[in-house]
C-alpha cells in the first residue's frame, strides 16, 4: 500500500495536467489509467483527428482546386492508409511525451482499472488481475466520457461505428451517414468528403453546429453544400439496421419518412460520463445524470474527492479539462488560484472552414439585456486569406455598447481557432473593443480581421 497526497484517476488532458501541477506544488502524486496515458484526446481524439484533417485539407486541394494553384496530376491517387499511419505516429509521439513528463515530475503511474473503496482508498486492478491499494488524502476523478448511442442501436465496429472505430479504421468507407452535426460529425464529414466519400449528415436540431451562433451554422452549411456534403437538419433517426453490405437508416422530418443507405453510419450524438463502477455513489458523491457535481474549486460533495474534465459535465473540451486540473491542484494545495468562467471558454471545431467562438452569441447577449453592438469583417477582404486562397467566412464580435466590454466572438474561416486566444485574453483582462482596435497588428495576417471587426463595431473599419 502506498500513501499519496493526491491520486488522480484518469490520465487524459485533465488528469495528467492536474497531476503535474500537484507535483509542482510539492504534493506526492500518483496517476491511474486503465488504458492510455494522454487519454482519449491524445490517443483517439483531438490529436490524431487533427492529423487526419491536415491530410484531408491537402487531398481536397489536390482533388478540387489543383488547377487554381497550378497543380496538374494525372491519375491522382490518395492513399488514406498513409494518412491513418501518420495520425498514429503523431499520437504515439505525444503519448510518449506524457510518459516522460510523469517521470520528470516524479509522478507514480499505475495502469489498471480504479475504484474508490473508501474515501481515502483507491483500488487498482491491472490487466493480469493483480490489485494494488493506494491511500490518498485527496482523490481527483478525471475519467472522461464515452460516446453516447441512440437508444436501441449498438455499434458493431464495422457498419455502425462511434468516433473510436472511425478514427482507428485504416480504410475509408465507400459512403457514410453521419448522425449528429456537432464538432465530431462535421470534422469526420470534412475528412471523408475530402477523399471523395459521399457523406450525408443527419441532425435532429434545426441547424448544423447547433450550439454556435446561427450565422455560423448558415455559413458552414453553405460551405459544406459546395463540397457536396448532404445535410438533413430537423431530422430524427428512427432506426439503424446493419446488413452485409452496410446500413439502412430510417429517418423522419416534416417531409415524412425516408430511408438512407450507406456502407457505414457514424453515430456522433454526444457523450456520457465515465463514472460507473468507480464506487462514487456508495461513498455519497452527488451525481447529476452520471456527472459529478462540483463547486468552483472542483470539489465534490464528499471532502477529499474532487472531479475535473468531462465527468463534471461543464464543457466537454480538452483545454477546459486542463484548466480545471490546474485549478483543482491549486485548491488542494491551498495556494492562490482562479475561478473559471465557462461562458467565456474558447471553443473550436476543426472542420473546413474552421469554426471558433467564445462567450455569448448575438441572440444570447440580447436575451440578457446587453446594449449589443456587432462588428464584422469578411476574410474575402483580408490580404492573407486571399493569398492563402482560403477566404470563406468572417469574424463577428459581440460587445456591450454601454462599456465597450467584449461579450463574445464567433468566427468561421481559415485557421480561426488560432485567433481565439487574443480575444479571450482581452475579455479576461477587461479590455474594451476600442483598446483592442488600438493594438497594432502585423500585416498581412489573418488576425487583422479581428482589428477590423472591433473597429466595425464602432463604425470605424478601414477596409470595408
Amino acid at each position: 500500500m502506498s500513501d499519496y497526497d493526491v491520486v488522480v484517476i484518469g490520465a487524459g488532458p485533465g488528469g495528467y495536467v492536474c497531476a503535474i501541477r500537484a507535483s509542482q506544488l510539492g504534493l506526492k502524486t500518483a496517476i491511474v489509467d486503465k488504458q492510455w496515458l494522454g487519454g482519449v484526446c491524445l490517443n483517439v481524439g483531438c490529436i490524431p483527428s487533427k492529423a487526419l484533417l491536415r491530410n484531408a485539407e491537402i487531398a481536397h486541394i489536390l482533388r478540387e482546386r489543383g488547377k487554381e494553384f497550378g497543380f496538374s496530376v494525372d491519375n491522382l491517387t490518395l492513399d488514406y492508409s498513409v494518412a491513418f499511419k501518420r495520425s498514429r505516429q503523431v499520437s504515439d509521439r505525444l503519448t510518449r511525451g506524457v510518459g516522460f513528463l510523469m517521470r520528470k515530475n516524479k509522478i507514480d503511474v499505475h495502469m489498471g482499472a480504479a475504484r474508490l473503496t473508501a474515501q481515502d482508498t483507491v483500488s487498482v486492478t491491472d490487466n493480469e488481475g493483480k490489485t494494488t491499494e493506494l491511500k490518498a488524502k485527496n482523490v481527483v476523478v478525471a475519467t472522461g466520457s464515452h460516446a453516447a448511442m441512440i437508444p436501441g442501436v449498438q455499434a458493431d465496429g464495422k457498419h455502425v461505428v462511434t468516433y473510436l472505430e472511425a478514427i482507428l479504421q485504416e480504410k475509408l468507407p465507400a459512403s457514410a451517414i453521419i448522425i449528429g452535426a456537432g464538432a465530431l460529425g462535421v470534422e469526420f464529414a470534412t475528412v471523408w468528403s475530402s477523399y471523395g466519400v459521399p457523406v450525408t449528415i443527419v441532425e435532429m436540431l434545426p441547424r448544423v453546429v447547433p450550439l454556435e451562433d446561427e450565422e455560423v451554422s448558415t455559413e458552414l452549411a453553405k460551405a459544406f453544400a459546395k463540397r457536396g456534403i448532404k445535410i438533413m437538419t430537423g431530422t430524427r433517426v428512427q432506426s439503424i439496421q446493419a446488413n452485409e453490405k452496410g446500413v439502412v437508416v430510417k429517418v423522419s422530418n416534416e417531409e415524412g419518412e425516408k430511408t438512407l443507405e450507406a456502407e457505414q453510419a457514424l453515430v456522433a450524438t454526444g457523450f456520457k460520463p465515465n463514472t460507473a463502477d468507480l464506487g462514487l455513489e456508495a461513498l455519497g458523491v452527488e451525481l447529476n445524470r452520471g456527472f459529478v457535481k462540483v463547486d468552483e474549486r472542483m470539489a465534490s460533495s464528499v471532502p477529499g474527492i474532487w472531479a475535473i474534465g468531462d465527468v463534471t459535465g461543464e464543457l466537454l473540451l480538452a483545454h477546459v479539462a486542463s484548466a480545471q486540473g490546474v485549478v483543482c491542484a491549486e485548491n488542494i494545495a491551498g495556494v492562490e488560484t482562479v475561478v473559471l468562467n465557462y461562458v467565456m471558454m474558447p471553443r473550436a471545431t476543426f472542420c473546413q472552414p474552421q469554426v471558433a467562438s467564445f462567450g455569448y452569441t448575438e441572440a444570447q447577449a440580447r436575451e440578457r439585456g446587453f446594449d449589443v453592438k456587432v462588428g464584422r469583417f469578411p476574410f474575402q477582404a483580408n490580404g492573407k486569406a486571399l493569398g492563402l486562397g482560403d477566404y470563406t467566412g468572417w469574424v463577428k464580435i459581440i460587445s456591450d455598447g454601454r462599456y465597450g466590454e467584449i461579450l463574445g466572438a464567433h468566427m468561421i474561416g481559415p485557421d480561426v481557432s488560432e485567433l481565439l486566444p487574443e480575444l479571450t485574453l482581452a475579455q479576461s483582462m477587461e479590455l474594451t473593443v476600442e483598446e483592442v482596435a488600438r493594438n497594432v497588428y502585423t500585416h498581412p495576417t489573418l488576425a487583422e480581421a479581428l482589428k477590423e471587426a472591433v473597429e466595425d463595431s464602432e463604425g470605424l473599419a478601414i477596409h470595408i
